[in-house]
């Protein structure tokens, strides 16, 4: 999709804690902006696992936009997560 709108973007696979791998990322890519998901957990889980994304937004030395599933999709998950 970043392609075809000639918008340089770049995957990385890394290993380790994501959230300061992702951090330390950005900074040494000197990224324009972080993109990253959400989960969409609710406010315990998020509490009790920790939130990379909330994380990087803290951290980041870079703007970040945080994508969240769409609503539909977080309804299903919770329906299964019972």
């Amino acid at each position: 999709m970043c392609k075809d709108k000639m918008i340089k973007a770049e995957t990385l696979i890394l290993e380790g804690d994501p959230k300061d791998k992702i951090c330390r990322a950005t900074e040494q890519m000197q990224a324009d902006v972080l993109v990253v998901g959400s989960r969409g957990l609710g406010k315990i889980k998020r509490a009790l696992l920790g939130s990379i994304s909330d994380y990087c937004a803290h951290h980041a030395k870079c703007p970040i936009l945080i994508v969240k599933p769409p609503k539909e999709i977080t309804k299903e998950k919770r329906k299964t997560d019972g």
